[in-house]
């Protein structure tokens, strides 16, 4: 309110006292490394300026490693960088941008190489070595450190130091698309740090303001956005910089730092693990489940040990009633809201939610899974838990 009395909007050209503020905010939670920031208004456009910056920065070479289960916005560049099958659908009005190439998934669970960690030696990461010496002209690779909502795939801890090695020795650019993941929804600022490793260029949204306000940010390295002092980076919207949107980010990241200080979030994460695992041992549906922080995934099989599926991605758009809908269908009509995809139920609950909140959630989802129960096979296979890495 103070402002939008103040100030609520001027052209992108100008810089303004609240948009210093969100910086210097900003700068207080971002690795150091990452201290160029371009403003716009959404995740998606947060990733088209990631498209040309990588392009430019990286002229002649121009392709971009991405992988099946992704999901990077609804804008042409957005859907190009989209593994799953929205991107068909952008296919469909040849509206993708070309050069984008993908590659197999961290998916321990259903892995792509049908091997097992750790004797897989992490082949899904080591892949793409031959994969940019095969292609040539790679100039990046983007990933969801942790994947949103293809199903929440936590990687095996060697995954991202080999992928970053990859890139060092290759000339490569690495991008961390954390719209989903990022501002402590993991238990850390930015779930690409869970590996203790520094990308080339960041891109966030959502909770920069607590989705209070559009505001995204791409982020980059001294290195990458030092290129631009002297080259023309011809990108920019009516709304990016947006004064009152920017006003958001200093209050959000004080509270979500305030938030972590009282030690709730850290205290509610591992109750919602343990009764996630307590639901995952009970019912008969639940193949794999997997996450961190309030960052949680259950894969419904209808066969633990075969691990068929109850229905198919290229199901999800077809009309069909979907178990996964079936499931938050009537988790919704009691009270629990869940995000469904057609193999798994996504469980990101608010990060100020009570361990008694997570009790009474967790009751509805125990209540619908039955309705799964009921239409899965009984095996002696437990349910997995694929982000619990043993070596």
């Amino acid at each position: 309110v103070k402002q939008a009395e103040k100030l609520p909007y001027v052209a992108p050209g100008f810089v303004t006292e609240i948009l210093l503020e969100a910086i210097e905010a900003l700068r207080s939670v971002f690795p150091e490394e990452l201290s160029k920031f371009f403003f716009s208004t959404s995740g998606t456009a947060a990733n088209e300026a990631a498209m040309k910056m990588l392009r430019q920065y990286k002229f002649p070479a121009y392709k971009v490693i991405s992988c099946y289960r992704s999901y990077h916005g609804a804008t042409a560049v957005g859907q190009s960088f989209t593994g799953d099958p929205r991107r068909w659908y952008a296919e469909l009005a040849r509206t993708v941008v070309d050069g984008v190439i993908f590659a197999p998934d961290n998916y321990c669970y259903r892995c792509p190489f049908g091997i097992t960690y750790p004797e897989c030696i992490v082949q899904c990461a080591r892949y793409l070595d031959y994969m940019i010496k095969e292609e040539g002209n790679v100039a990046a690779i983007i990933v969801e450190p942790i994947v949103g909502t293809n199903g929440r795939m936590i990687p095996p801890p060697e995954y991202y130091p080999i992928i970053r090695q990859l890139c060092d020795e290759h000339g490569v650019l690495f991008i961390c698309d954390e719209v989903m993941s990022g501002f402590f929804r993991t238990g850390k600022t930015f779930a690409i740090q869970h590996w203790g490793v520094l990308p080339d260029i960041l891109t966030t949204a959502k909770g920069a303001s607590a989705a209070y306000t559009p505001i995204a940010i791409t982020a980059s390295t001294d290195e990458v956005g030092n290129f631009f002092e002297d080259e023309v980076f011809c990108h920019g919207h009516t709304f990016a910089y947006h004064a009152l949107a920017s006003s958001a980010i200093p209050a959000a990241i004080s509270e979500h730092i305030k938030l972590f200080d009282s030690g709730l979030p850290q205290r509610a994460s591992e109750h919602l693990k343990h009764k996630l695992y307590e639901l995952a041992d009970k019912h008969i549906c639940v193949g794999d489940v997997r996450g961190v922080g309030h960052f949680w995934a259950l894969e419904i099989v209808k066969n633990r040990k075969t691990k068929e599926p109850f229905d198919t991605k290229e199901e999800k758009f077809s009309g069909k009633a979907l178990m996964t809908g079936k499931i938050s269908g009537d988790a919704m009509q009691n009270g629990l809201y869940l995000a469904a995809w057609y193999d798994t139920l996504v469980i990101s609950p608010p990060l100020i939610m009570t361990e008694q909140e997570i009790d009474e959630a967790i009751d509805i989802l125990d209540k619908s899974l039955e309705i799964a129960d009921k239409e899965a096979v009984e095996t002696d296979v437990p349910a997995s838990r694929s982000c619990e890495y043993k070596a």
